[in-house]
């Protein structure tokens, strides 16, 4: 029963990560291609977009324990209850982590913080790519399908970082079109970085 509730809740939070992009790109989409708006309102909905990114934070680290836990729950991986408890417990901190970043951003820690998210997010993508290619030689011996999902997930992971240095780059050119203004190659230029 514990399994299948598990299973449930982590399908749904797949649901949960889909919608939140959903809303990040259309809001994103948006704010870069309407330049008629004031600056402080785009502002504004750019802060809600980080906001909302959050929500994608959470599905990852969700997902990531969720899986840690079934698969040692149902014994794909070695560890049963101890590593689920483990996993669980890490996940905690995790989210807690997660959401002092968020609420630290703009800090002098906040740049800190991020890298170390992202070295998280690193790890974690090379370890499912390592795994994934483990199996594929023969050499961990888990279902190809479980291989295939978490290879899938790294692939997710890398975009997810890849979505996150593209922010930095929006970043660099929304501060200019604070500071100095909007013009056609700003906007051009972040409309690109949308893209």
């Amino acid at each position: 029963m514990l399994i299948e509730a598990l299973l449930a809740i982590h399908i749904a939070v797949l649901g949960y990560w889909l919608g939140s992009e959903f809303v990040i790109n259309s809001e994103y989409r948006y704010v870069c291609r309407t330049p008629s708006l004031p600056f402080a309102e785009r502002n504004k909905l750019m802060e809600h977009v980080l906001d909302v990114d959050q929500h994608v934070r959470y599905a990852l680290v969700l997902q990531a324990v969720l899986g840690t836990i079934l698969a040692a729950l149902i014994g794909y991986i070695p560890g049963g209850a101890t590593l689920a408890w483990i996993a669980a417990a890490v996940g905690v901190v995790w989210l807690a982590f997660v959401e002092v970043i968020h609420h630290l951003r703009n800090a002098p820690a906040g740049k800190t913080l991020a890298l170390i998210d992202r070295v998280i997010r690193y790890v974690l993508m090379a370890s499912l790519f390592a795994v994934g290619g483990a199996v594929a030689m023969n050499i961990v011996p888990l279902p190809v399908w479980l291989a295939a999902k978490l290879a899938l997930f790294g692939g997710v992971i890398a975009c997810g970082v890849g979505i996150r240095l593209s922010i930095i780059a929006f970043y660099g050119v929304w501060r200019e079109i604070e500071a100095q203004g909007s013009n056609d190659a700003r906007e051009q230029e972040i409309r690109w970085i949308y893209t």
